[in-house]
C-alpha cells in the first residue's frame, strides 16, 4: 500500500492557510464575463421568484405600494448559494473563501450595468464593464418599491424617476440642476401585468410614476356625478387655480346623444370664462381650444422622509392591510405557526 505523502489533515491545514489558487493580481483569477453577468443580475434579484419577495399576497394588496431597503447581506448570500453549485470539495470552499471578498467588490460595480444589459441598446457586457469599471465608487444602499396597480397594466411603460431631495412642481427631468439629483435606476421591471419591481441606489425623498408620454392627447375627465368637466388651462397649458385647486367647467354636450360633445358650445363657454380669468388663451382658433382641451400626462408623487406606518387613514400616508403586531398576538395565529414548525 502506498503511503501518501500527506495526510488529508494537513492537506486541509494549508490550504486554509493559503487558500488562493490564483493570486489575485493574475489575469486567470478574475471571474469569466458570463459569471459576473449572471451573479451581477442575481444581486438584483433578477430570476427571483415572486412568491419569494411576496410571501403573502396581502403584503402587496390591489392599488397599494410598498418601500423597501435590500438587505445587502441577503442579496450576497443568494451569490453565495449561486457559487455553491460548483463548490464540491474543500479545495473549492478553501478558494470561495479567498476570493469571496473581492467577487462581491466587484458585483458592487457590475450591478449598475444590468439595467442597460436588459435594455440591451449600449453595447455588450465587455463594452459596458469596461466603461462602468472606471467609476471605483463604494456600493450605494439599494432601495426600491413594489407596485401593484391598474397603472401598470394600462401604462406597461409607465416613467419612473427617484430623485435624493423632494423637488417641487413644477417638475422639469430635463433640467441639469434637477437631472444632477436623479438616483440610478438599477432595475425596472414587470413582475406580472399588473406588479412592478423598482430598485434604486441611493434613499429616494421623491419617487413620482407618470404616464408614459407617447403623444399629445385631448380628452375630458368624469366628475362624481358622472358629467363632464375640463379644468381651465392658462397659455402657457398650466391649469388656473384658486389657491391651489384647479378650476373646472362643465363641458356640454349634445341633445341627441348624452356621450358626444358639443363642440362649439364648449367653445362658447371657455370664450366667457375669460372675462373672469384672463390669463387663457384667447379662443381665436384651434390651437387656443386644443390648449383648453389638453390632457397631459398623468403623474404620482410619492414624498417625504417621516415614517408615518400605522397612521390612521387620512394621514397621508399608506395604511397596511394587515396589521402585524396586532396578528401575532391571536391565538388561532400562535396556534398555526406552532403547526407549521412541527411540519417542517
Amino acid at each position: 500500500m502506498r503511503i501518501p505523502w500527506i495526510k488529508g489533515a494537513e492537506a486541509l491545514r494549508i490550504r486554509m492557510n493559503n487558500p488562493q489558487q490564483v493570486a489575485t493580481d493574475e489575469p486567470e483569477a478574475e471571474m469569466p464575463p458570463y459569471m459576473e453577468s449572471f451573479l451581477s443580475h442575481v444581486r438584483l434579484l433578477v430570476g427571483v421568484p415572486s412568491e419569494f419577495l411576496i410571501p403573502d399576497p396581502r403584503l402587496l394588496p390591489d392599488e397599494s405600494i410598498r418601500f423597501f431597503y435590500l438587505d445587502r447581506s441577503w442579496s450576497d448570500r443568494l451569490v453565495d448559494g449561486a457559487v455553491a453549485v460548483g463548490k464540491i470539495g474543500t479545495r473549492e470552499q478553501a478558494h470561495h473563501q479567498a476570493h469571496s471578498a473581492p467577487v462581491n467588490q466587484q458585483l458592487d460595480l457590475s450591478e449598475r450595468i444590468v439595467r442597460s444589459l436588459q435594455m440591451g441598446r449600449f453595447g455588450n457586457f465587455a463594452e459596458l464593464k469596461s466603461a462602468n469599471d472606471r467609476n471605483q465608487a463604494s456600493a450605494d444602499v439599494v432601495t426600491g418599491f413594489l407596485l401593484r396597480s391598474a397603472a401598470v397594466s394600462g401604462w406597461p411603460h409607465i416613467d419612473v424617476r427617484a430623485y435624493a431631495d423632494d423637488i417641487p412642481e413644477k417638475l422639469n427631468p430635463s433640467n441639469p440642476e434637477v437631472a444632477a439629483k436623479q438616483l440610478v435606476t438599477l432595475r425596472l421591471e414587470l413582475l406580472s401585468p399588473s406588479v412592478m419591481l423598482a430598485l434604486f441606489q441611493g434613499i429616494p425623498k421623491l419617487v413620482y410614476l407618470e404616464e408614459p408620454h407617447h403623444n399629445v392627447q385631448f380628452g375630458v375627465d368624469t366628475n362624481r356625478n358622472g358629467a363632464y368637466q375640463i379644468d381651465l388651462r392658462d397659455k402657457g397649458g398650466d391649469q388656473v387655480r384658486t389657491g391651489v385647486n384647479p378650476i373646472p367647467i362643465s363641458v356640454p354636450v349634445r341633445s341627441g346623444h348624452q356621450r358626444v360633445i358639443h363642440v362649439s358650445a364648449l367653445r362658447r363657454a371657455l370664450h366667457t370664462q375669460q372675462a373672469a380669468h384672463p390669463t387663457m388663451p384667447d379662443q381665436n382658433g384651434s390651437a387656443s381650444f386644443a390648449i383648453e382641451v389638453l390632457q397631459v400626462p398623468w403623474r404620482q408623487r410619492f414624498e417625504g422622509t417621516i415614517d408615518m406606518a400605522g397612521q390612521p387613514a387620512g394621514s397621508g400616508s399608506f395604511v397596511s392591510m394587515v396589521l402585524i403586531n396586532s396578528r401575532v398576538t391571536l391565538a388561532q395565529t400562535k396556534t398555526e405557526l406552532t403547526n407549521l414548525i412541527k411540519k417542517v
